[in-house]
């Protein structure tokens, strides 16, 4: 699954020319800047606001997607927890999913991502990142939800997931699955809303392990009591060669 990711653009700005060179055209930042976070280490469980794309803008959405359907706010938040990602196999039957899988599809432009290793009774975190660029832009889901008793408005997502490359599989060995990595080439398709359910099922899709880089991370990344959000978090603590990067042990 992916539940733990690094956003570590220290301006939003930035982000925003990066994301318009990608997609070849102008992204507008559509939330007010001083809202905005950077995260060396930020969990899914704490539901932060984190950047999302969704047609040409950049809006600040909460992870954690809380259904429109959803009728009270004891529901949705006993149930963002369970929809921090989705699962591409099951999206389009899904509830909670079904709506936004046809029609409301972001893309959540991320530095990396941290997954973990199960050794025995040991998990040893790994930092995951783009072989040769500067994030990985991660399919989503997004949905509003308004909370009946106050009228306050929920902007909310979640990452799609897919089985794991061979990459992914060494390391996430428990689960064996990855964020959906977009290619560029799929922008355009995932963006439309008025894509069909084909041309959407054909991106569904694991990443070639070949655009990945992976790395050993402190096991001080596995305690919620340590301050995870600080740059020596994601420093490495056994660099594997490029060579040696496709094949992990």
């Amino acid at each position: 699954m992916c539940y733990a990711i690094t956003m570590k653009d220290e301006k939003i700005e930035k982000l925003g020319e990066k994301l318009g060179k990608i997609f070849q055209s102008e992204i507008e930042i559509d939330f007010d800047k001083n809202l905005y976070c950077p995260y060396y280490f930020v969990s899914g469980f704490s539901f932060p606001d984190l950047p999302v794309v969704i047609e040409d803008k950049i809006k600040l959405y909460k992870w954690g997607l809380i259904p429109s359907w959803v009728k009270d706010e004891k529901t949705g938040n006993e149930l963002r927890s369970n929809t921090l990602n989705a699962k591409s196999e099951t999206a389009f039957e899904k509830p909670s999913f079904r709506k936004a899988i046809a029609s409301q599809r972001c893309i959540v432009p991320i530095n990396g991502f941290i997954e973990w290793q199960t050794l025995d009774k040991e998990k040893q975190p790994y930092f995951i990142k783009p072989k040769e660029a500067d994030i990985f832009l991660v399919g989503g889901l997004f949905d509003m939800w308004v909370n009946p008793d106050t009228g306050e408005i929920l902007n909310t997502f979640s990452i799609i997931t897919t089985d794991a490359n061979p990459l992914m599989a060494e390391i996430h060995n428990s689960k064996k699955r990855m964020p959906l990595i977009l290619e560029n080439k799929n922008i355009d398709k995932w963006l439309d809303k008025r894509a069909a359910k084909e041309v959407v099922q054909s991106i569904l899709m694991p990443l070639e392990q070949n655009l990945m880089s992976a790395y050993k991370i402190s096991k001080q990344v596995n305690s919620s009591r340590n301050n995870r959000n600080i740059p020596d978090i994601l420093n490495p603590i056994d660099v594997l060669p490029a060579e040696e990067q496709l094949s992990l042990f």
